[in-house]
């Protein structure tokens, strides 16, 4: 019988614990598994410390979307705690001005309580376009926004505009890595996950058909297969 593996899982932007909702169980066999708190802190380097101070000593680190841009992080603090990493639908780079004008745009209206439209500008491009009309998936990232709500989702895109860039890391990144995106991911593209494997020293690439940015919810089975899979190994 092999050894527990703790798995700690950082969800991205607007995301609440259930995003990993279909994997927990999965992961659970494998060792105990930690929702990560990304909510309470304004820069990526806070929230890292705010997640390895609630961590296992050593795990397995998995990060979607900003999820990611904090794994990252993690990795540059405390890079020996980490066994194993899996990145999915997120970008080594950092944000673009045109990004960051677009994000102070929300962080106003999230001030004004005007988070629905928010949901309603982002929703679209969280998801395959096939899935759009998907009004079971489209409730379920509606409640994670509420429930992550709008002080916390300001406090993210806070962070999220200050994260630095990844990509002259990547290459000392040690531990085994998998790199998930989905084929019709439109906020962080394959190209992104590419330069990510293609960046780090014998990193795995999945790249989940018929799937959007929100891999974990929108294809859970063949993502918890491939995690499963990856971290047994």
């Amino acid at each position: 019988m092999t050894e527990p593996l703790a798995s700690v899982l950082v969800p991205g932007l607007g995301a609440s614990a259930r995003l990993y909702a279909e994997q927990v169980p999965e992961l659970w066999q494998l060792g105990p598994v930690t929702i990560a708190d990304h909510t309470r802190d304004e820069s990526i380097a806070a929230i890292a410390r705010r997640v390895l101070a609630g961590a296992p000593p050593r795990f397995a680190l998995l990060g979607l979307s900003m999820g990611g841009y904090i794994s990252f992080e993690i990795l540059r603090q405390a890079p020996d705690r980490v066994a194993k990493l899996v990145l999915l639908d997120t970008s080594a780079r950092p944000d673009l001005p045109e990004q960051t004008v677009m994000r102070r745009a929300q962080m106003s209206l999230a001030r004004s309580g005007r988070l629905e439209e928010i949901f309603e500008q982002l929703y679209p491009r969280l998801v395959h376009t096939a899935r759009r009309g998907d009004q079971a998936l489209r409730q379920l990232v509606r409640q994670m926004t509420e429930e992550v709500g709008a002080s916390a989702f300001v406090r993210q895109q806070t962070a999220i505009i200050g994260r630095p860039d990844s990509r002259p890391g990547l290459a000392v990144i040690g531990c085994p890595t998998l790199v998930i995106v989905g084929d019709g991911d439109l906020l962080t593209p394959p190209e992104r996950a590419e330069e990510i494997a293609r960046g780090i020293p014998g990193a795995q690439l999945l790249t989940i058909p018929e799937c959007g940015h929100l891999s974990t919810l929108e294809q859970p089975h063949a993502v918890t297969r491939a995690l499963v899979s990856f971290l047994q190994g």
